[in-house]
């Protein structure tokens, strides 16, 4: 089946594919707090706060924006919990997915995909209500989705994201954050689909590698992805490694580094790179709901152990001992 009908198909049964709406979420935490349903999230740290957003797949359709001082317990933002709101000055009206925040220094960007295509929404703190000045998405030519935006240490930004073709394949492009477009003529696809578990055959689709984040160590830039599609029990997480941000890429030959196999739930993956306030290394990803259902996906966040002891690139893994269930207190 052609992978972008799959794409469509999965997408408005499972995640909600739906016009705008304003029906809010009544359901409140207990003393315990109540688990967490962002798949596809982003953790940023400022100030010795953490802020979580991610996919949610419920009215009204847009993203929540969740805050907590121990990543254990969290509470919402705002009152109203919505930092974006589908119609209200923003691109899409479905499929709202895998958010994340920039600080540009006099303002805070949010780019997020909608209609399968990624925007770029503009707020003044990281609490604010994110809208756009021109409603749009950020390349109409084509399907595209899952951005992820770096800042190289000489002021270049970069554009990680998500192009189909026949399945979903990593790019990156630099990209003009006074414009909020791409620079012409430096598009280009990252790597191909080659290692083993990229493709397991667990659920049938096209290739599928998508959510990538960047981080740089020393002097080696570490490109985070997932492979696999969602809804598969191999749906995982590896990650690649360059001397430049363009590449040449090495992908890891321990990959995967997370996967059901080594964090003990399936559907792992689609996540963000952070460092908590003790200047450790953290993931936050995704897992199915359970080992029989798929949506809604619960967040987990993992500690990311990185052993310098042979030099560059580091080896990096995680420590399943370090698993975070966080919920809303």
């Amino acid at each position: 089946m052609n992978r972008l009908f799959t794409f469509a198909f999965v997408s408005a049964s499972l995640l909600a594919f739906a016009a705008c709406g304003n029906r809010p979420s009544t359901t409140e935490p207990d003393s315990k707090g109540v688990e967490i349903f962002f798949a596809d999230p982003t953790v940023f740290v400022e100030n010795g706060k953490y802020y979580l957003s991610g996919t949610r797949n419920q009215e009204p359709l847009g993203f929540a924006l969740l805050e907590s001082d121990n990543l254990k317990e969290w509470h919402y933002a705002r009152p109203d919990s919505m930092i974006m709101v589908c119609g209200r000055q923003t691109f899409g009206d479905k499929g709202f997915w895998a958010p994340q925040f920039f600080n540009l220094g006099d303002k805070y960007l949010y780019l997020y995909t909608a209609n399968e295509q990624v925007a770029v929404a503009a707020g003044d703190s990281i609490e604010a209500v994110y809208t756009q000045t021109a409603v749009a998405p950020l390349d109409a030519s084509e399907k595209n989705i899952d951005p992820y935006l770096f800042r190289d240490d000489d002021g270049k930004y970069y554009l990680y994201h998500v192009r189909f073709d026949h399945g979903n394949f990593l790019w990156v492009a630099e990209f003009n954050p006074e414009t909020g477009t791409l620079v012409d003529g430096t598009l280009q696809r990252v790597f191909k689909n080659d290692q083993a578990w990229e493709d397991t055959g667990a659920y049938p689709s096209d290739p599928i590698m998508e959510g990538p984040t960047l981080i740089k160590i020393d002097d080696t830039y570490y490109l985070f992805y997932s492979a696999n599609h969602f809804m598969s029990t191999d749906y995982a997480v590896g990650y690649a490694t360059a001397p430049t941000p363009v590449g040449p890429w090495t992908k890891n030959e321990a990959n995967p580094i997370i996967s059901r196999n080594i964090v003990g739930e399936k559907g792992s993956g689609h996540g963000d790179v952070f460092t908590d306030n003790d200047g450790n290394l953290r993931y936050v990803y995704h897992v199915h709901n359970s080992d029989s259902v798929v949506s809604p996906r619960r967040t987990r966040i993992v500690t990311l152990n990185v052993d310098k002891s042979k030099g560059q690139p580091y080896a990096i893994t995680v420590d399943p001992e370090s698993i975070i269930v966080p919920v809303r207190k």
